[in-house]
């Protein structure tokens, strides 16, 4: 997908694990790996909300669009 989710790259601007994150935002650590693996069909306005909460960002900050890049 044309669509790049880089959460590993502000989990480790916030120097926050995974586990962590996953707790902060209710979702499974399963999950956020999907999401940072790029393996995500969706993501619900919800969890996108709550991403942006904990993380302390925009939702530019962590979807860029990349159309070079399929999976």
């Amino acid at each position: 997908m044309a669509i790049v989710i880089d959460i590993d790259v502000m989990l480790a601007r916030r120097k926050m694990s995974v586990q962590e994150f996953a707790d902060a935002i209710g979702i499974t650590p399963a999950n956020v790996a999907v999401l940072k693996n790029g393996r995500a069909k969706a993501v619900r306005f919800t969890t996108l909300d709550a991403i942006c909460r904990v993380l302390e960002c925009q939702p530019g900050d962590i979807l860029r669009y990349a159309p070079g890049e399929r999976s």
